[in-house]
């Protein structure tokens, strides 16, 4: 379903669960319909649909975690929501109604937004990607100045999978998954000590937790600027984390390992 191009932009709200988790509602004015993505409780969920009169008709999942997950059921069964998660890890979905992939996409609000299939995290990991409103819902695949663990995929799925995102344009603000963009800023300092836009960045996400701010949505043009989870192909982590001819998968592993150890 294309988007009509007089379509009101969507309201996306960011509200905080859990002790770093981010919840985001994305509300189309002229349906009315409201989506959650990625809800780990159903009580902030509720809280924050009620503070603005809005009812919660879908979940959108980008992967199993309980921190994902983890007020599907409860949600489902207070609104009579549609929960939509990865075709490609249906069975771990709780609840789970409409199953999507990088073939389907997903309607909602009159608009279709794309799926990215971002193995890595999870085996079964996914994105969603509304391109006339610039937000791309990214879970735990990209983080601002980081990536997600690899839990269950390899260096070069996500390396796969963070290329996918790298293409989309600057303007594309990230809604992730998690608060932890100032520990993402020290190992990224570490890792890329010469790099001045990361610098600046690393200065401005101090500045915003100190006043108690969030830190997301980040935008693509910054993290292609200043995350070295997306620059593994650039030379000075290459040198650092790889050496000559090393392949950029090994470099972006090389990269991972250190941040799980740093």
């Amino acid at each position: 379903m294309p988007q009509d191009a007089t379509a009101a932009a969507l309201d996306i709200v960011v509200f905080p669960m859990l002790s770093d988790n981010y919840g985001f509602l994305i509300h189309d004015p002229a349906s009315g319909e409201t989506a959650v993505v990625d809800p780990a409780e159903a009580a902030p969920t509720l809280a924050a649909c009620a503070a603005r009169g809005w009812q919660l008709s879908h979940i959108l999942n980008t992967h199993h975690h309980g921190d994902h997950v983890g007020g599907n059921l409860d949600l489902k069964a207070k609104t009579g929501c549609k929960v939509i998660g990865p075709a490609y890890d249906r069975d771990r979905i709780p609840g789970i109604d409409v199953a999507v992939d990088e073939a389907s996409g997903v309607d909602f609000g009159g608009r279709h937004a794309r799926v990215f299939f971002v193995p890595g995290h999870t085996r079964g990991h996914i994105a969603y990607w509304f391109a006339a409103d610039h937000a791309l819902f990214c879970g735990d695949t990209l983080f601002s100045l980081g990536c997600g663990r690899l839990f269950e995929g390899t260096p070069a799925q996500m390396w796969s999978s963070l290329l996918k995102l790298r293409a989309l344009p600057d303007e594309t603000r990230v809604y992730c998954a998690h608060e932890y963009t100032q520990s993402n800023a020290r190992f990224a300092l570490a890792a890329e000590p010469e790099n001045a836009a990361l610098r600046a960045q690393a200065e401005k996400v101090a500045s915003d937790r100190a006043a108690g701010r969030f830190t997301i949505p980040s935008t693509l043009g910054v993290e292609k600027a200043c995350n070295p989870f997306l620059r593994a192909d650039q030379p000075d982590l290459q040198r650092r984390f790889g050496g000559q001819g090393s392949a950029d998968a090994d470099v972006l592993g090389a990269i991972r390992a250190a941040k799980d150890h740093f």
